[in-house]
């Protein structure tokens, strides 16, 4: 019999459908590229069901090109670093610096040029190869076929209740209103481990389903706590897929925090309808919803340049594009048989289950034949950024070691060429940053050697005329700004191109836009060195081994305290400091070119403090500044959000849904029915009942008190048992309260509460 029964008695939600279990084996990794010969005389060669697609070698000509304009970059910025060394690269130090730069430089043009590719695609107004082309003209209309079921599932692990579920409702409703949710279900997937969050959980879910219910449907929203928590969210959605998975074709998956218009769920499945050879689609949130500082300045600069990039990665890519993990739609069959992950073999920090999943199951999917595609162009796909600069730099360490772990399977053979690629750029990413700072150590370093050296002006036996020594100015000025145009030109060509379709309005007004334009940029250059030392500390803390604790990021508006910015801070100020006084006893003349890398860490503290803060995000908004479209004209489906979640009273808490009729109502109908306890079971059950009752709740633990929220029956026996005299005190006042209760909404929730106790 399954864990998971489909209670139906009274008409009450439910919280689960029947299990239909299947299969979704895991294959073992490759391994070290010296044992793979032996492994394939084994195993046989991995599958590559990738090569000899027709479009590959028209797909290839967007690639070669691409490699080619960023080593052309590369080599001749670090030919100009040649001319400008006072050695021209004949010495050890200098040597490391040119290595050091070729490798920035040729990154720094990567990304502009992925820009400038972005930009042509843009200006054309279309793609002929774009996966969204088939939603234009008739296929806008294309009925979804009755078997195309669709699962949209939100994992979820101690986060904010309010976001998640005023989320979900606006997203649902949203659906509704197309005429198309009959083809859709929903689920909670819970790996919640705090008992108050779980609670809060459970009761907005049955109040969720009520209101669905008292609008007509409430039997497609479901609620799922896993108890055995493994694998983090892959590990959830690999649990969804074995149990509930075989009901369905597709799965879109959603973030805690993300929001989908019902238009673009449902182009979602046409897509997938129309491309049968396509395993993932992928789309472009946009970044919206949290009012402080550094959130408004992501969220601008994620709505006026993320198009820009997102494009020009769509450009090359095409369908071996990324996955992010969530506003994304999969097709459920490869996915259960190609994309389970077995955890990496060690005992190292970059061992164990994969973190960074998202980039690895987009790999095996088309290791598997499946294309992958980002719809950079579809509407209607929201996400939060991080509210303050410490949960932003707690995200990046998530996905830093998530990244550097990829760095493993990047050889993993039956690959195609373009996945491996996106391991290599996941990992670039997070490395820039140490060599970057290495870069920096190291010209300051050069600098103040050479700046104490005295010239020799004859360097030949009886040479006649001296040889003066010279500084190339004109060169290094010409890399100086040759460096800055590859790392601004992207921003001004986002803007020209956002001015030109005389889109200025949406963001205020065109001297808003370049005002917001102007601020974001000394805003990245301030915080710039910043980064740069967090994720340098967090790529050799994944290299040293040093564990990962996983937690979720905050999904409301939360300020940093000035003392906990003085404590995560307080190291990059004194480094400027001792930075400064280096340059200054050792060097005849200032560097002037890290002036901002400086100014930025002797800033870091303030920078870090005020921008974490709502009231300046509202000062700046009410002034225009940091404006995006969906703030000038919100999307209902976010306004809707937006409502519900600001509806939310105070949550209940582990001690409430014993004590409190309406909220053990709901939390019982949260709850999928089972059989009853018998035998060893049956026992150990009265004792913790029984335990609970006369300790009281500070006896418990987090795991009695998660066991009794997904026992009803144990919840129920000892809820009567706490209204019974001889419970410890500390039931006392909750339990008077609870017998107290005469109101007729007391007495409807405590009949209700009698029914659901029969009914499991």
């Amino acid at each position: 019999m399954s864990d998971d029964l489909h209670p139906s008695a009274n008409g009450l939600p439910v919280p689960l459908p029947p299990v239909h279990r299947r299969s979704m084996a895991t294959q073992s990794w490759a391994g070290h590229p010296l044992w793979r010969p032996v492994r394939r005389l084994l195993k046989g060669r991995a599958p590559r069901s990738w090569e000899g697609a027709p479009n590959d070698r028209h797909f290839m000509l967007r690639r070669v090109g691409l490699m080619l304009l960023v080593i052309l970059g590369a080599v001749i910025g670090t030919d100009y670093m040649v001319d400008i060394m006072p050695e021209h690269g004949r010495d050890w130090a200098e040597r490391g610096l040119l290595v050091l730069f070729a490798i920035l430089f040729g990154w720094v043009s990567a990304g502009f040029w992925t820009a400038v590719l972005g930009a042509w695609v843009m200006l054309r107004g279309h793609d002929r190869h774009s996966v969204t082309n088939v939603l234009h003209g008739a296929g806008a209309a294309m009925p979804i076929a009755p078997d195309a079921r669709t699962a949209v599932i939100m994992p979820i692990c101690n986060e904010d209740v309010a976001t998640v579920f005023a989320g979900l409702r606006a997203t649902y409703e949203s659906l509704a209103a197309t005429g198309s949710a009959e083809r859709f279900d929903f689920y909670v997937l819970s790996d919640t481990n705090d008992p108050d969050a779980r609670v809060a959980e459970q009761v907005a879910w049955t109040h969720l389903t009520e209101a669905l219910a008292a609008a007509g449907d409430a039997a497609r929203v479901h609620y799922r706590w896993r108890q055995h928590r493994t694998h983090r969210k892959a590990g959830n959605v690999a649990d969804f897929c074995r149990r509930f998975g075989a009901d369905y074709k597709y799965m879109i998956v959603l973030d805690a925090d993300s929001v989908m218009s019902g238009e673009c769920l449902v182009s979602l499945v046409r897509m997938m309808e129309a491309h049968p050879d396509t395993g993932i689609i992928q789309t472009a949130p946009r970044a919206a919803g949290h009012e402080t500082t550094h959130a408004r300045i992501l969220q601008f600069c994620s709505r006026v340049y993320g198009p820009l990039f997102t494009t020009g990665l769509h450009y090359w890519q095409l369908g071996e594009s990324h996955y992010w993990g969530h506003n994304a739609i999969l097709r459920i069959e490869p996915f259960m048989a190609q994309c389970a992950l077995p955890p990496l073999p060690g005992k190292t920090s970059l061992s164990g289950g994969v973190m960074s999943h998202d980039f690895v199951e987009a790999a095996l999917m088309r290791r598997a034949g499946w294309k992958v595609w980002i719809a950079h162009d579809l509407e209607g796909s929201y996400e939060q950024v991080p509210p303050n600069l410490l949960a932003e730099l707690g995200r990046d360490r998530r996905w830093a070691q998530g990244n550097l772990q990829n760095s493993r399977l990047t050889f993993e053979p039956g690959l195609h060429p373009v996945h491996r690629t996106v391991f290599v750029t996941g990992v670039l990413a997070y490395l820039s940053s140490p060599f970057w700072l290495a870069f920096l150590l190291l010209s300051t370093v050069l600098f103040a050697t050479h700046s104490h050296v005295v010239p020799t002006y004859f360097t030949e036996p009886y040479q006649l005329f001296p040889s003066w020594p010279t500084a190339n100015f004109k060169l290094m000025l010409t890399l100086f700004g040759l460096t800055a145009v590859l790392l601004l030109a992207p921003k001004v060509i986002s803007l020209i191109a956002i001015l030109s379709r005389g889109e200025g309005r949406r963001y205020g007004g065109a001297g808003k836009l370049l005002l917001s334009a102007l601020l974001e940029f000394l805003h990245s250059v301030l915080l710039a060195p910043v980064r740069m030392l967090f994720h340098t500390q967090f790529v050799l803390a994944a290299l040293a081994g040093i564990k990962l604790a996983w937690k979720s990021p905050p999904r409301h508006d939360a300020a940093t305290g000035w003392g906990e910015a003085f404590r995560r801070h307080v190291v990059h100020t004194l480094l400027a400091v001792a930075w400064i006084v280096v340059i200054v006893i050792s060097s005849t003349v200032f560097q002037w070119w890290l002036s901002p890398v400086l100014a930025g860490l002797l800033l870091a503290i303030p920078l870090s403090a005020w921008t974490s803060r709502a009231a300046p995000g509202r000062w700046l908004r009410r002034r225009g500044i940091f404006l995006i479209p969906e703030e000038l004209s919100q999307p209902a489906v976010l306004a809707e959000a937006d409502r519900y979640a600001a509806a939310f009273e105070v949550l209940p808490v582990f001690t409430e849904a014993v004590t409190d009729a309406a909220v053990h109502t709901a939390v019982l109908r949260s709850i999928p029915a089972r059989p009853a306890a018998q035998g060893a079971k049956a026992v150990a059950q009265a004792r913790l009942v029984e335990r609970a009752a006369a300790d009281g709740p500070g006896a418990l633990s987090n795991a009695d008190r998660l066991r009794l929220l997904g026992d009803a029956q144990a919840l129920a026996a000892l809820r009567a048992r706490v209204l019974r005299a001889g419970a410890h005190p500390d039931w006392g006042v909750a339990a008077v309260a609870a017998q107290g209760a005469v109101s007729p909404a007391a007495q409807d929730a405590a009949q209700a509460e009698d029914s659901i106790a029969s009914a499991h």
